[in-house]
């Protein structure tokens, strides 16, 4: 198909069957969205958005489903359609509808990519689902970020929280010898022992450096949810800024990650060099501080300021950290040019999940 094919046929949608040939791949993936908006009567919609009686949790997976497949000036068109003309807004408004929301990363960047386009009277409904999707975020990962942060095994101190990584088998084979079953051989403990940790003995200074462009919406929230979590700990003192071409210190409300994600403003450029030298005055005490930039590395500014403020932090032994991505998958999308010019100058680059930062943190921090 042509290209001015293919905009004919997303502009006459189903009407184009016959004298134009099918869209395939994206293009068809494409035309079903725009139809199942597009070629509805309001009436048809029963209330809702697209298709006859359509689910209207539907209408929320169709809204992410526009954002993967078009450029982002287009999906504000077509955002600003669905909730203009076709009142998507009174489908956000309806209680059952968030109260089914999937708490997950992704349904959380899609309510914050549509809070500037909702009215003022929905921003309270948006904030309590919002809220309920990061509470469940935070529950799952503070676990495991506090038990990876929580200091170097000791073998020598007995532990009192029962923590699998902490097991101590020795010892609890030694004390419960005499409960081996004459029958069947088997150990029977009437008491498991643990090994205790070590918490570090002097505070060290986390800076999380968090790139707010479009493209790391994941990443920013899994580093307001981690913030919040290492602001919690004893020994760590955390500093949290945002930046595209502007900087933004975040660090004052960190103990909520949703009023961090609510001041985020997705999409943008990007100028790490400028970031990373705020962040550079922000160190205190730079043998024991540990700057963690999360970025894709896209530079949009000047590559030799971004380099040399680099090289300036290696020198002066501030522990440097880049990470690509920052979510479930640790699936990154990254400048890999930047990225190994960057790690020539002794910066550790990686792409991770949270609980494997905190552990990555727990090395470094020793």
């Amino acid at each position: 198909m042509t290209d001015a094919a293919r905009r004919w046929r997303m502009a006459l949608g189903p009407a184009a069957n016959g004298p134009l040939p099918e869209p395939e791949g994206e293009a068809a993936k494409q035309d079903e969205v725009l139809t199942w908006l597009y070629q509805q009567s309001p009436s048809a919609r029963g209330g809702g958005l697209g298709g006859t009686e359509p689910s209207r949790p539907e209408a929320l997976h169709w809204l992410g489903r526009v954002r993967k497949l078009f450029p982002k000036s287009t999906c504000q068109r077509i955002e600003a359609d669905a909730l203009n003309r076709f009142r998507l807004a009174d489908l956000l408004a309806d209680p059952e509808v968030l109260a089914r929301v999937e708490p997950s990363p992704a349904t959380l960047r899609l309510l914050l990519s549509l809070r500037g386009s909702l009215p003022p009277a929905l921003m309270a409904l948006l904030r309590d689902t919002v809220r309920r999707v990061v509470d469940e975020i935070t529950a799952r990962l503070r676990p495991r970020i506090e038990l990876a942060l929580s200091g170097q095994r000791n073998r020598q101190v007995r532990g009192r929280l029962p923590r699998a990584a902490d097991f101590d088998a020795r010892r609890t084979l030694f004390r419960n010898l005499h409960r081996i079953d004459p029958d069947t051989g088997r150990l029977v403990p009437d008491r498991l022992f643990f090994h205790g940790r070590q918490r570090p003995s002097l505070p060290w200074q986390v800076i999380l450096c968090v790139d707010q462009s479009g493209s790391m919406t994941d990443s920013v929230i899994h580093s307001a949810v981690m913030a919040a979590i290492l602001s919690g700990l004893p020994g760590i003192h955390v500093r949290m800024v945002l930046f595209d071409t502007q900087v933004v210190d975040v660090s004052d409300r960190l103990t909520d990650p949703l009023e961090t994600l609510m001041t985020v403003r997705l999409g943008g450029g990007t100028d790490i060099g400028a970031a990373m030298q705020y962040c550079a005055g922000l160190v205190e005490d730079p043998a024991r501080s540990v700057l963690v930039l999360i970025s894709d590395f896209c530079e949009g500014g000047s590559t030799r300021r971004l380099e040399t403020q680099v090289a300036q932090l290696v020198e002066a032994r501030v522990r440097l950290l880049g990470l690509a991505a920052l979510d479930d998958r640790g699936d990154p999308f990254h400048d890999h040019r930047v990225a190994a010019r960057l790690a020539d100058l002794g910066m550790q680059i990686g792409a991770m999940t949270p609980d494997r930062l905190a552990g990555w943190l727990g090395e470094v921090m020793t």
